[in-house]
C-alpha cells in the first residue's frame, strides 16, 4: 500500500473500532478528507482509494481543484474555512457546503448568490463552543435565532453545526465539550427535521468526537501528512 491508502484504511479503521465502542454504526459517520495545501495528485489518490468528500479551507485554491476534477460528478466539496464576504459568491458557485457561517449577511449572500440551477447549498452553523476570542462562530445561546433565519432563506439548506473546540490533551476533556455540541445538535434537529450532520473531530480527537455523536469528521494529517504551506 502506498501512504494515502495505508492512511485511509487506518482512519477507516479507527472510525469503526471508536463507533462499535460506543454502540454506533461507523455508516452513520462520514470521513471528509481535508485536502487543503495539498496536491491535486493526492487528492486523486485518494479518489483511486474510496475517498469521494474533501474539505478546503482556501476558497481560491478550492475552487481550481474543483474545476479540476470537474469531469466527476461523484464528489462532494466542502468549504470549511473562515468566509469572507467578498469571497462568498465563488462559494456559492461552486461548493456543495459550507461549515462556517456564523452571520446572517454572509447566509444571505449565499443564498442569493447560489446559481439557480444547482441544488440548494448544505449550511452547518459554526459554533464556538470553547469561546475563544481568536475563533469564529457563535455561542449557543445565539443559535436559535440564526438557525430560523437561515432556515427560511430560500438557496440554502440548514443541515447542521460545526466546532471547533480548543486543543484538549485528554479524552475526557474533548469528550465535556463535544457533549455540548451533541445536546445542541439534539435539540436543533427536533425543530428542523432536514438536520441531520454534527461536523466536529478531527485527527487528534476523532475518537472523542464519535463518543459525541459527530456524523462528520474532518482529517487532514492522517490521511495527506503534515500540511504544506506555500512559501
Amino acid at each position: 500500500m502506498n501512504n494515502i491508502e495505508q492512511n485511509l484504511h487506518d482512519v477507516r479503521n479507527r472510525i469503526t473500532l471508536a463507533a462499535q465502542k460506543c454502540g454506533r454504526a461507523p455508516e452513520e459517520i462520514t470521513l471528509l478528507a481535508v485536502s487543503k495545501t495539498k496536491p491535486v495528485n493526492a487528492i486523486a489518490e485518494a479518489i483511486a482509494n474510496g475517498q469521494r468528500e474533501f474539505g478546503e479551507n482556501y476558497v481560491q485554491e478550492g475552487v481550481e481543484k474543483i474545476q479540476h476534477f470537474n469531469n466527476r460528478n461523484d464528489l462532494v466539496w466542502h468549504f470549511i474555512g473562515p468566509l469572507q464576504s467578498n469571497k462568498s459568491r465563488l462559494v456559492a458557485e461552486n461548493f456543495d457546503w459550507c461549515h462556517t457561517v456564523d452571520r446572517l449577511k454572509i447566509a444571505q449572500r449565499l443564498s442569493e448568490q447560489r446559481p439557480e440551477h444547482k441544488q440548494p447549498l448544505n449550511i452547518l452553523i459554526q459554533i464556538n463552543i470553547s469561546g475563544e476570542e481568536s475563533k469564529s462562530g457563535i455561542s449557543l445561546d445565539e443559535l436559535t435565532e440564526l438557525a430560523a433565519k437561515i432556515h427560511a432563506l430560500p438557496h440554502l439548506t440548514l443541515r447542521g453545526l460545526m466546532a471547533i473546540p480548543a486543543p484538549e490533551n485528554h479524552i475526557e476533556g474533548q469528550i465535556t465539550v463535544f457533549r455540548q455540541m451533541e445536546q445542541a445538535f439534539i435539540e436543533l434537529k427536533k425543530q428542523y427535521p432536514q438536520v441531520d450532520t454534527l461536523s466536529m473531530g478531527m485527527t487528534a480527537d476523532m475518537e472523542a468526537a464519535i463518543t459525541s455523536g459527530s456524523t462528520l469528521l474532518r482529517i487532514g494529517t492522517a490521511i495527506f501528512g503534515a500540511r504544506q504551506y506555500r512559501a
